[in-house]
């Protein structure tokens, strides 16, 4: 199973001896086009040399992002800094061509320079544009600063936004392109789907499932997995066109949501989960049983609620797609895990009283917080063959059947969701790996569209 963890993408071709040759992306050549169109564009109107303006280049480059959608609001925000900081630098010039002796002054002339800045910045706070307000202070200071030694302030001002606008235009006209690209359908990816929300109760974002979405229409064979129950998916995600089974429950089960069925579970062991429950219930813990019972997953408790599992189960309960159930489980279910809740002191009494059961290998265990609190606990308890790599390999042996070139590939961020920009990256990494741009790449079997 390879591994790529961000920024790092391991997907293109090492050298014998290690060194990293990664595929050269769409983002890099794209870039390269957008600024090798601007400087034809001067070239053509006459510029050459000292004399090339590179603002146009410059912004090309910034705006210049992974798709249309967002390079249009790069673009959106440079043009709009741009118009905003030459108004207040062209009023600025403006007054101090009028009443000359405020540039005599210089500390009066700096003042009134801060103070420029201020509304710059102000103006975009008003326009609620405030991913364009460093921009257009910079814009501002770069027409104002040279004062008074500056020729035709005010043609200087209009060659800047012209630069931003063809700029701009050239980011936008070459993000329209389509490079040339082969699918490779050769790959399977596994994505965390922790690694895109915030945790089990935040929505997807928006240009998160746009790009997911966007991977999946075009084809790509990819996999979301997930240390919780298939409920997540079906709140959270509803709206993901899923073409791949789910591994959930932290590999305890795979679940496909287009069919509603469990296609496979690792169940703990029976006379391990006889000892844990009896155990258990003589030490007076309470505790969650988890099964699978019919392809739908249902939760027992046993004992008091107490106040952290009482939290803890309110908010799990508002979803439809759990089932909550008092008395003995059902004969025919499968344990697929236990949960004990609590804080840290009774996470760590329950720990030692279960030591002795759950010191076998035929356990595993895990302990994490529960989503939305740092100070309840959950401490899960699976069979020891219930792993992401086992699901992993049981899914692939699957598609194996069907496919014999497929192999494994898995994404992911180092730390979790940390924001919508990086499992944005996360994404754009799948879709280079996925979609690579084939300009200089000869045809190969199992690739292609």
């Amino acid at each position: 199973m390879k591994h790529v963890k961000l920024p790092v993408q391991v997907t293109g071709e090492r050298e014998e001896r290690g060194i990293y040759l990664p595929r050269i992306g769409r983002r890099i050549i794209k870039t390269a086009a957008a600024v090798f169109f601007c400087l034809i564009i001067y070239a053509i109107r006459g510029f050459e040399g000292e004399t090339m303006p590179t603002e146009a280049a410059i912004t090309a480059i910034i705006c210049l992002q992974h798709d249309v959608r967002d390079t249009g609001t790069f673009a959106f925000n440079r043009f709009a800094g741009t118009l905003v900081g030459t108004l207040w630098g062209i009023l600025l010039l403006l007054l101090l061509i009028a009443v000359p002796a405020l540039g005599r002054d210089q500390i009066l002339l700096y003042a009134l320079m801060a103070a420029g800045i201020m509304m710059s910045l102000y103006t975009t706070v008003v326009l609620r544009i405030t991913d364009a307000s460093n921009l257009a202070a910079i814009v501002f200071l770069c027409i104002v600063i040279a004062f008074p030694e500056i020729e035709d302030p005010f043609g200087s001002a209009a060659q800047r936004v012209l630069d931003v606008f063809i700029g701009t235009t050239a980011a936008i006209f070459v993000n329209v392109l389509r490079l040339p690209r082969r699918k490779d359908h050769s790959k399977m990816y596994f994505l965390r789907s922790g690694d895109m929300v915030a945790d089990r109760f935040a929505q997807i974002p928006p240009a998160v499932l746009y790009h997911l979405n966007m991977l999946y229409d075009d084809g790509a064979k990819i996999c979301l997995m997930s240390e919780h129950a298939p409920a997540f998916f079906t709140m959270q995600m509803s709206q993901v066109r899923l073409n791949m089974p789910l591994i959930v429950m932290d590999g305890a089960g795979i679940y496909d949501a287009e069919e509603d069925v469990y296609l496979h579970t690792e169940a703990i062991p029976e006379e391990d989960s006889s000892r844990l429950r009896s155990l258990m219930d003589r030490e007076g813990i309470r505790y969650f049983t988890y099964t699978v019972h019919n392809n739908k997953t249902c939760i027992f408790h046993r004992g008091e609620l107490s106040l952290e599992e009482k939290m803890v189960m309110d908010r799990l309960k508002r979803s439809p797609y759990r089932s909550y159930l008092d008395g003995e489980i059902y004969h025919a279910s499968e344990i697929v895990y236990f949960k004990i809740v609590g804080d840290e002191r009774t996470i760590s009494r329950a720990q030692e009283k279960l030591h002795p059961i759950l010191s076998r290998q035929s356990l595993r265990t895990r302990l994490r917080y529960q989503a939305g609190t740092t100070t309840v606990l959950g401490l899960y308890i699976y069979s020891g063959s219930a792993t992401m790599d086992r699901a992993k390999d049981w899914l692939m042996a699957r598609v194996w059947k069907e496919n014999h070139r497929i192999m494994p590939v898995e994404f992911s961020l180092p730390r979790g969701y940390q924001s919508e920009h990086e499992a944005l990256n996360l994404l754009h990494q799948v879709e280079d790996d996925y979609e690579p741009v084939s300009l200089w790449q000869d045809e190969t079997p199992g690739r292609g569209e």
